[in-house]
């Protein structure tokens, strides 16, 4: 009933579980209750919703572990769960994907018109657009696919689904009518390409070399012997917008200047001096150009001095017509070269210098970005609420930060809270409209006057024209413009729960348990939920927030696709062979020359491709990486080790089928008598080993259960690692062989239930970590173990009990979680295993000094002259023999006089191999080790000596060679003691 394979073969048991448990609704809120008036906890977590146009990266992965291990953890203990997921319409990136499709065509959206562009969106969207809720599955996440799911695909909710769309226009008609949204002009990222205004999430800014060029602007009156000021410039195509030139008020170069007037090259406008605390005078020349239109600190700079904004660039980034003719029509790069000519011409051009600068580029269509003055929707922020809302008078932005500084919310790490508040403090008013087609459809309708009417329909707005005069028979205009996605996505706490309608859901899981998110949307999400549901609702959408680390490459470098380190979770699952991985991540670059690169950087990277290490490990990799860390080096090795831990524990579990299969187990009905102490016909008598290892399975379970309370999932892993391998594996298998084998029928029994009930129960304990393997091994040792049935209650046998197995009926995943007993911890026995594990070492240890094979049996020979002493000694000798390879044990008062070999000392043993040593030999060899380490010593000496190289190698290579000298030196000591004892 029970048979395990060889060997652990992840593929399969991947393939076979996550449709079982998907099928039979196990991801699904299911409350376990003790009785009928008691009511689960609720714990429910918000999956940030990927684009629908996405494939799962390395961050999507780290996240949503973290996020499956809570939501499996908490499942486990009885709360009522739901992991609330879906997909972000992402109206950028899917706009790109078919635009480019047309492109593929020869057509462009405009060819098709917007109506028809949309269904052509949507049919890409139902055909492809679930590409990642895929991939989610074969990580394993235990979402609530159905959850919100009115689109029928199992995949949660979708942003522009009909109930979330819903959200979206109420959101949108209440705000607009308390005044917090409104419509103007301001300066926003925009994209010349994409034509339309972009988050600042959504502009890369690199270094990149670029040059930096000096113009001479002539004063009209000129002052002695100052006849011009000189500005510096990265982007000479702007000072065709230029309406003033700043300077520091307390710059004694230029401030007498202050109010005079420049007459601007190539334009002939003239241009006010004037000061501003903004201008460092150290920088440059101390003479800004002021450019409101083009640059966001001009624009601060010509908001205090009351400045016109003069635009010179189309949305299309092309000189517009107002400017000389020389330049109109022109692209703005072909515009900076001629004006360059025609400046140098004139001998306003002073010089021309490489500059390295910060050149903000689009994400989607790598082009620079231009600061543009456009007409926009915006979220007033900062503006006091009106008497009919939930907080009268104070902002949405006040009301979120209060949100934070009363502890209702708690950043995990702590510091984090530091950067939510600078944002909220520092907050402008939050543009909210985009140039797209792809989207939620501003909900707003102008008449021919230009007047705007905002309602939930067209209906709605032309009764609110009605009202104000405007004739029925007028038309009315719907602006073409869509929502940002970000403003969806802060509604996502409350609208995926049924807001506006007052759901028994919204009631339930609002607010969530945690959000697990990256530390660069703090502001751009986070702070904006927090912002939306507390207006909306009152409630805060999360009491916790997890700021997971940035996954970056082994060696600390920011994976991008254009330096070939990026990794596809996938590929570390199902491995990849490199050629195919070649031909893979150079696919789609976004620029051509990154492809030679990016080839060279996998070919050196991954030689021989990545091998399939399995969802468990790559899972427990991420577990164990996930410290409070900013970043996360991610290393393959890693992964091999925990794909070894999974063969550990594969192992381990066949081991133990293969010593309790059709044997009792000591799980019969029976008296707690029939397990005392000293009973000589118990039924069950557990040895000090058997109750070490559930004394410190205890400890292990209270320190993941707190590391997993504190989101502390690298402790987590590490206290289920170091359990399962040094505890369980290394050292109780070994003393259970020999309890087995030697023990009386009431210890071999009393230590195969302890095999099984305690491997049955970090099976359990790993599970939220490891969910494949755990599943698929528990599945054949729950039975032996009498746990087989709800949480762990197992009411069959026989036959009815091998029909439930072979129906794989009941799944770990409705187990209950182990929970620490206190009660269990045993000192003693602790203290014992302890002592017993010291003397095994050092039998290991002599042999290692003496040069003697593991494979060789030798007899042992051990002193300790009081009677607990040697009761001890007999106690641990048939553990001795086995684990240390002795011969025999003999246990005396006092070691031979006289004996040459070496001791070792545990506690008040003295322990020694009786093993005829062949003087001269020994000598040799103990001579030879001793002047190899009298080398080391000098050579990593000499280095230590050398103030050159203490100068200037690393502090922790110099701190490795003094630790050499330390070791070596320790070690010499001691074969020079032995050396000394043979003659």
């Amino acid at each position: 009933m029970n048979s395990l394979a060889k060997s652990f073969e992840p593929a399969a048991i991947e393939a076979c579980w996550y449709p079982i448990w998907e099928s039979r609704g196990l991801f699904q809120p299911r409350p376990w209750t003790t009785g009928a008036a008691t009511e689960a906890a609720t714990y429910c977590i918000q999956l940030p919703p990927p684009n629908v146009t996405g494939t799962l990266h390395m961050g999507h992965a780290f996240q949503q572990t973290l996020m499956d291990t809570l939501i499996r953890y908490h499942r486990m203990k009885g709360d009522d769960t739901n992991w609330v997921v879906g997909t972000d319409h992402a109206g950028i990136a899917t706009q790109i994907v078919v635009e480019r499709q047309l492109q593929a065509e020869d057509k462009t959206r405009h060819d098709l018109g917007r109506d028809a562009f949309l269904e052509r969106v949507w049919a890409w969207k139902q055909e492809s657009g679930s590409t990642i809720t895929r991939q989610m599955r074969r990580l394993g996440a235990s979402s609530n696919w159905n959850f919100a799911d009115s689109e029928g695909q199992k995949a949660g909710y979708f942003t522009m689904d009909p109930a979330m769309s819903t959200a979206v226009v109420e959101t949108f008609v209440r705000l607009h009518e308390q005044g917090l949204i409104y419509r103007g002009k301001r300066l926003v990222n925009w994209d010349p390409t994409l034509m339309t205004a972009v988050s600042d999430l959504e502009v890369d800014s690199d270094e990149e070399d670029g040059k930096i060029w000096e113009i001479r602007y002539p004063l009209t009156d000129p002052q002695g012997a100052i006849d011009s000021l000189v500005v510096a410039t990265t982007r000479p195509e702007t000072m065709l917008g230029d309406v003033a030139v700043a300077v520091h008020p307390e710059d004694p170069r230029y401030a007498s200047l202050i109010g005079q007037k420049l007459r601007l090259p190539l334009v002939g406008r003239e241009l006010p001096i004037i000061g501003d605390l903004h201008v460092d005078p150290a920088f440059g020349t101390g003479c800004v150009k002021v450019t409101p239109a083009h640059d966001f600190n001009d624009w601060k700079i010509g908001e205090r001095h009351a400045l016109p904004a003069i635009s010179i660039l189309t949305l299309d980034a092309r000189i517009v017509d107002s400017a000389p003719e020389a330049y109109r029509g022109l692209d703005r790069f072909k515009a900076r070269a001629q004006m360059l000519i025609d400046l140098a011409a004139i001998g306003c051009l002073v010089s021309e210098k490489p500059h390295k600068l910060n050149v903000p580029r689009s994400g989607r269509t790598g082009v620079i970005v231009e600061p543009m003055l456009t007409d926009q929707w915006f979220v007033a922020t900062t503006k006091g609420q009106p008497a009919n809302a939930r907080f009268p008078g104070r902002s949405i932005a006040e009301v979120a930060l209060e949100a934070v500084n009363s502890g209702q919310i708690r950043f995990h790490p702590e510091h984090w809270t530091s950067t939510y508040r600078h944002w909220l403090e520092n907050i402008q008013d939050w543009c909210i409209s985009r140039q797209l087609w792809w989207g939620h459809q501003i909900p707003a309708w102008y008449d021919d006057t230009g007047r705007v009417f905002v309602g939930r329909s067209e209906a709605e707005a032309r009764t609110k024209a009605t009202a104000a005069g405007y004739p029925i028979d007028r038309p009315l205009v719907r602006d073409p413009d869509v929502l940002d996605t970000w403003f969806s996505s802060a509604l996502v706490p409350f609208s995926s729960l049924g807001w506006p309608q007052d759901t028994p859901e919204l009631k339930r899981y609002l607010p969530s348990a945690v959000l697990v998110t990256g530390f660069d949307i703090i502001f751009f999400w986070v702070a904006r939920m927090v912002m939306m549901t507390k207006h909306f609702t009152g409630e805060v959408p999360f009491r916790d927030v997890y700021v997971n680390a940035i996954v970056r490459d082994a060696e600390g470098q920011k994976m991008s696709k254009s330096k070939g380190n990026t990794i596809d979770p996938l590929d570390l699952i199902d491995g990849i062979d490199l050629e195919t991985l070649v031909a893979k991540s150079t696919t789609g670059l976004l620029r051509a020359d990154h492809r030679d690169k990016v080839e060279r950087a996998l070919r050196k990277n991954y030689p021989n491709g990545i091998p399939a290490f399995g969802a468990d490990a790559m899972r427990f990799t991420f577990a164990s990486l996930a410290t409070f860390a900013r970043t996360l080096n991610f290393d393959l090795n890693r992964c091999e080790g925990y794909r070894n831990f999974c063969n550990k524990l594969w192992n381990a579990t066949r081991f133990v089928l293969m010593q309790c299969e059709g044997q009792d187990c000591g799980l019969e009905p029976h008296a707690a008598g029939q397990c005392a102490p000293g009973n000589p016909e118990a039924y069950l008598q557990f040895s000090l080993a058997d109750r070490w290892i559930v004394s410190v399975l205890q400890r292990t379970e209270a320190e993941v259960e707190q590391s997993l309370a504190d989101y502390r999932f690298d402790n987590a892993a590490r206290a289920i690692y170091e359990f399962v391998w040094n505890e369980y594996c290394d050292w109780y298998l070994e003393l259970a062989k020999v309890q087995v084998q030697q023990g009386a029928p009431a210890s071999a029994r009393a230590t195969r239930r302890t095999l099984v009930r305690v491997l049955e129960t970090v099976l359990r304990l790993a599970h939220p970590i490891m969910p494949f393997i755990t599943e698929e091994l528990w599945q054949k040792l729950a039975p032996l173990a009498h746990r087989y049935g709800e949480r762990g209650v197992q009411t069959l046998s026989g036959p009815e009990l091998e029909l439930a197995v072979a129906e794989q009926r009941y799944s770990i995943m409705t187990q209950a979680y182990p929970i620490s007993d206190a009660a269990r911890i045993d000192e003693h026995a602790e203290a014992w295993v302890r002592e017993l594990k010291a003397m095994i070492d050092a039998c290991r240890a002599l042999r290692g000094e003496m040069g003697i094979s593991p494979l060789q049996k030798v007899p042992l020979i051990v002193a300790d002259a009081s009677d607990s002493g040697r009761e001890r000694l007999e106690a641990f000798a048939a553990s001795l023999r086995a684990l240390a390879r002795i011969e025999t044990v003999t246990i005396v008062s006092e070691l031979p006089v006289g004996t040459r070999a070496p001791v070792q000392l545990v506690g008040n043993a003295r322990m020694m191999l009786q093993v005829e040593i062949d003087l001269a030999a020994e000598r040799e060899r103990l001579g030879k080790e001793i002047n190899r380490l009298v080398g080391e010593i000098a050579k990593a000496q000499a280095k230590l000596d050398n103030a050159g190289f203490v100068a200037r190698a690393p502090v922790a290579v110099v701190d490795q060679e003094k630790r050499r000298v330390a070791e070596f030196g320790l070690a010499l000591e001691r074969m020079r003691e032995q050396l000394e004892q043979l003659y």
